[in-house]
């Protein structure tokens, strides 16, 4: 095998959607039938014992065909995409090795992102400012810091969630260093594909707006029922949420429920509203990559993927 970046021996193939579009039954029968592996594009299937709340795929489906990329840290552990791709790295240079194919599955856009274009690095970090403005959000609470954001940069502050702490200061960080937003920053990284971007073959799901909203209350629900709540309150009480894995969609939610403060009904909406508007987020994502959209409800779903991905 040769020494070349794992990332640059073979075009990379990309399987993604948004939320609850059918991405992990698709990537099971191309897995089967090319006898590719799964390597998860998902920033929330890196945590152990996060797994009713973010659809990790099952014991069974697992068992079905490898998968790799889950897993990997505690949930108290910070996690970035620098160290998603080390790993991204490992893990196809070993399939590699055993003559497979890798098959990417998730809808983080921002790895995908990373995947094809490298990472974007922003002006170097000042540790003095960054200390400054941690200060600042301790001192006025996650919640109005983030609102601070939001006032200017609405888009990155629509992006991150007010408990992800390191990536909220970081773009108060960068604004305040350079007097430029972070998404004007990263808007310039992305103007261009870069040239890994061609060596990719990415299937998308599409599936109808009302359609997909009713998907995602309705797993929502299904979640709830097979111990959402009593994940989370072991996570919470066991090595606890981390800034990075306290991000996940849904789990304030459910500890909402679970300490009274909302009703199962009023937790299961509000997890769905924001669950909507991540998929309107992963949307936009999107709109920066080369991709070949299948409506996820196409009979003859597999033999389209297959003819995009070249299996």
């Amino acid at each position: 095998m040769s020494e070349t970046d794992p990332l640059d021996r073979q075009p990379l193939w990309c399987l993604v959607g948004p939320t609850a579009s059918g991405k992990t039954a698709l990537a099971l029968d191309l897995c089967e039938e090319s006898g590719a592996e799964v390597l998860s594009l998902d920033s929330m299937l890196v945590y152990r014992g996060l797994d009713i709340g973010t659809a990790k795929p099952s014991r069974e489906e697992q068992a079905r065909v490898p998968h790799h990329l889950m897993d990997l840290v505690c949930p108290s552990e910070p996690y970035d995409v620098q160290r998603y791709l080390g790993a991204a790295r490992e893990a196809l240079s070993d399939i590699q090795g055993r003559g497979a194919r890798g098959l990417f599955v998730g809808g983080t856009g921002f790895y995908l992102a990373a995947l094809l274009r490298g990472l974007f690095e922003g002006p170097p970090a000042d540790h003095d400012l960054r200390l400054k403005l941690e200060g600042e959000r301790e001192a006025v609470g996650a919640e109005a810091f983030h609102q601070r954001l939001a006032r200017v940069d609405p888009e990155a502050a629509q992006r991150l969630h007010p408990n992800d702490m390191r990536r909220v200061v970081r773009a108060m960080e960068v604004l305040e260093q350079t007097g430029r937003t972070l998404t004007s920053w990263q808007d310039d990284w992305n103007a261009e594909p870069g040239p890994r971007q061609k060596q990719a073959r990415l299937v998308g799901l599409s599936v109808e707006r009302d359609v997909l909203e009713e998907r995602i209350r309705a797993r929502a629900a299904i979640m709830l029922d097979q111990g959402w709540r009593e994940e989370a309150v072991a996570v919470r009480d066991g090595p606890g949420f981390g800034s990075s894995a306290g991000a996940a969609l849904g789990y304030e939610e459910v500890l909402a429920w679970d300490a009274g403060e909302l009703t199962r009904e009023e937790a299961l909406e509000k997890i769905a509203v924001r669950t909507r508007q991540f998929a309107r987020r992963q949307r936009t994502w999107y709109q920066k990559f080369d991709i070949t959209w299948i409506p996820a409800d196409t009979p003859d779903l597999l033999d389209r993927a297959r003819t995009v991905l070249g299996i």
